[in-house]
């Protein structure tokens, strides 16, 4: 929480509103609440006389015109407010001032000196720091000469300043003044205005804070919220473009949609849209992010604003992804609200609560598109940029489904949020040849190089895969056109590849056969060469014993 810096502020302990104003309520000064029947004044005052006297340290007394004590106590103990204990251990007080118009005549001077004795006594019972009047108008509604109202209610105020005491003061909201009387607003050192409005049949709650003197403060309306909770207060429109960049990368759950980014992955804290028309497999692609979250061992959140979470873990059991015992281990939480239950800013509210608590490393609104029945378009695209800026000033990674009415060339999102996201994942169905295939794009990854191929998106029990393209004589081919192309080539190759063969054997055959011819001829040769070889002896040895018969003859003619 922000430092509070010049006057003193006494904290609320109501969640978010501290932060909103930088410290709490002024100290020893009235702030005074108002708005309409319902809006939620007196929780507001009981709230912060509660974690006053329980969180703080600082006592405090309840001085109620309308509601009995023993009401009051009632209502807050759903929110797990131990009143009765508090008043036990004198940190709290009730005092119950029941007037009656009726049995009062406006008589000459008329002040509050009855009502100064009576909270002065129980001021000083319990040694109190803080105080509630719930409602002023109730103190003054016998009386009509508006010169005395106006000095009573001043001198109220400034008896209170004087003692100390750091006050909340209800007060109904008045025809065309933030009060009844018109005066309060002015003398008070903090306003705050509490509204309860109905648009198009759905309630939202606001606060704005109107006046805090010597203070800097927010000025826009927040929502706020009063369930079993209490009373909290999400000043989510103040965030801006000052969220950390992370370089670590994280899985997809889809092995072949990580194989796309050269990174292996997306950056953590991005924002990722994943936006195709209905049946294209949104839901299942966003449920395999948390599936891989959880395999990391991080918790993620899983909006769902069409689906109720049994209808979610039956459908994603049926792509191989249990989210049975995720839900079981805490890992993940799965919240489901129709769109039109809440504001666009109560469910903005909503999420923040849910998100802040749980602190989840992933989150998943299931579809966006959903909201544009709650609102304009700019009312959307406000909402969900501001979503958007929580999640990137917490570092949690964002998947953001939405349903495409039309895939004739226009992709853009009916809430503009193309541009704001870091990644942009498109999801067809094509219809080729009587059916349709799905077919994944990846339009954008900022910060990293990825695949500009379309993918067929095929989902089975074994989970989702992505098929690398296949590109036929007429482009890319997906489903039945795919396996008929894949198995007209694997024909082609076979009947080439049996020519192939068919030429091998028949080449081997010849070689084969010279092989044969030539060992024939060889042998016929070499029998020609042994006959010749026996033609020689012969010759030689004829010459051999033609000159032996010659000598033989020449010595006997010598003799």
């Amino acid at each position: 929480m922000v430092q509070p810096t010049g006057i003193s502020k006494s904290l609320t302990g109501i969640s978010g509103f501290d932060d909103l104003t930088l410290g709490g309520l002024p100290t020893g000064r009235p702030t005074l609440v108002c708005g309409s029947a319902g809006c939620g004044k007196t929780l507001f005052a009981t709230t912060f006389l509660i974690h006053g006297a329980r969180d703080f340290d600082e006592p405090g007394v309840f001085v109620t015109f309308e509601e009995r004590p023993v009401d009051i106590a009632a209502n807050v103990a759903s929110l797990g407010f131990d009143v009765e204990r508090l008043v036990a251990e004198d940190k709290l007080s009730f005092e119950h001032i029941e007037i009656d118009p009726t049995e009062l005549a406006e008589i000459g001077d008329y002040d509050l000196e009855g009502l100064f004795l009576r909270l002065e006594l129980a001021i000083d019972s319990i040694g109190a720091k803080r105080v509630v009047l719930d409602t002023i108008e109730s103190l003054f509604s016998a009386f009509s000469n508006p010169a005395i109202l106006r000095a009573e209610i001043r001198r109220l105020f400034d008896w209170l300043k004087d003692k100390g005491m750091t006050t909340v003061i209800t007060a109904e909201r008045g025809d065309g003044t933030l009060t009844r009387q018109g005066l309060e607003e002015y003398v008070s050192d903090c306003v705050i205005l509490l509204d309860h409005r109905v648009d198009s049949q759905i309630s939202t709650r606001r606060m704005r804070i109107v006046k805090y003197r010597g203070t800097a403060h927010g000025t826009n309306e927040y929502p706020f919220l009063i369930d079993e909770d209490g009373f909290s207060v999400l000043p989510v429109s103040s965030l801006g473009l000052n969220h950390q960049v992370f370089e670590e990368h994280i899985a997809s759950g889809v092995p072949d949609l990580d194989a796309m980014l050269s990174s292996g992955g997306f950056h953590r804290g991005s924002s990722i849209l994943v936006s195709g028309v209905a049946g294209s497999g949104k839901s299942s692609l966003a449920a395999s992010f948390v599936g891989a979250s959880a395999a990391r061992g991080e918790r993620a959140i899983y909006f769902s604003f069409e689906e109720s979470q049994e209808q979610t873990v039956r459908n994603m059991r049926s792509i191989g992804i249990d989210l049975a015992p995720l839900l079981e281990s805490k890992l993940v939480r799965h919240v489901a609200a129709r769109p039109t239950f809440y504001s666009l800013e109560m469910h903005l509210a909503v999420m923040v609560r849910e998100i802040q608590r749980f602190d989840p490393r992933l989150v998943v609104l299931d579809p966006i598109s959903a909201f544009m029945e709650s609102g304009d378009r700019l009312e959307v695209q406000s909402m969900l940029l501001r979503m958007v800026d929580f999640l990137k000033s917490r570092g949690v990674t964002a998947i953001f489904t939405h349903l495409m009415h039309s895939q004739d060339g226009n992709v853009a999102t009916d809430a503009g949020l193309s541009s704001l996201m870091d990644a942009w994942i498109l999801m067809l169905n094509r219809e080729v040849n009587g059916e349709f295939n799905r077919e994944l794009y990846l339009l954008k990854a900022r910060g990293m190089s990825h695949s500009n191929q379309v993918r067929e998106f095929v989902m089975s029990g074994e989970g989702i895969q992505l098929l690398p393209p296949y590109l036929g004589e007429n482009g890319a081919l997906t489903g039945s056109a795919r396996r008929s192309e894949e198995a007209r080539t694997r024909r082609t190759e076979a009947e080439r590849l049996g020519e192939i063969e068919r030429l091998r054997t028949q080449i081997e055959t010849r070689r084969r056969k010279a092989h044969a011819q030539i060992e024939a001829l060889t042998a016929e040769l070499e029998a020609d060469e042994a006959e010749l070889r026996s033609v020689l002896g012969r010759e030689a040895a004829y010459q051999r014993q033609a000159d032996t018969d010659r000598a033989e003859m020449e010595t006997s003619r010598r003799a």
